[in-house]
């Protein structure tokens, strides 16, 4: 199995930290990770994203044309990601900043108002873990138990104040999906 995600948003977003949780999560879990972040003008208000790779065996190269999943926070990164999923692939849309839903139809689209439920649980700065949180369970990629055990293992002192606000927000996505499937087999 070889997994491979693009999460993408404005600089100060969060993707780059989700997609850093995903690695270490991955490598917790005894998976092979890579972990490509895409730094310069982006940490300055521009479009940041990360390539994720987790496999079962060593990973051959960090470059992926067509990823697996994507997860879009914002209306830029979703007009550049979404031709490039994946034809059967997963993509995670922030509806609270993406009023117009993608249009491929070969691809599992989830609406997920990351920013909304960020600020319900009282931190706007939590949209990424929502996100993060509806992309596990929409691709079950890792056991969401895992990540967050990573969180708690890897969360550096300066933010432990924010461990449980960041559990309860990679809980609101994850169930937000699980709701969607039930939802949709109905």
């Amino acid at each position: 199995m070889q997994h491979a995600t693009v999460l993408s948003g404005f600089g100060g977003q969060g993707a780059l930290f989700a997609g850093m949780l995903l690695a270490y999560a991955g490598m917790d879990q005894g998976k092979h990770v890579t972990w490509m972040p895409s730094y310069g003008p982006e940490m300055r208000g521009g479009t940041a994203h990360v390539v994720v790779i987790i496999s079962d065996e060593p990973v051959a190269s960090p470059v992926v044309r067509h990823p697996d999943a994507v997860v879009a926070l914002n209306i830029p990164s979703l007009q550049k990601y979404e031709p490039l999923v994946k034809k059967g692939g997963v993509l995670v849309y922030n509806s609270s900043l993406i009023s117009d839903p993608p249009t491929r139809s070969d691809v599992r689209c989830l609406a997920v108002p990351a920013n909304d439920i960020a600020s319900e649980l009282g931190n706007a700065r939590l949209a990424n873990m929502v996100a993060l949180g509806a992309l596990i369970a929409a691709t079950h990629v890792l056991p969401l138990e895992g990540v967050m055990q990573t969180l708690d293992t890897h969360l550096v002192p300066e933010k432990r104040s924010l461990l449980e606000l960041n559990l309860q927000a990679l809980q609101r996505g994850a169930q937000l999906v699980d709701m969607m499937t039930v939802h949709t087999v109905n």
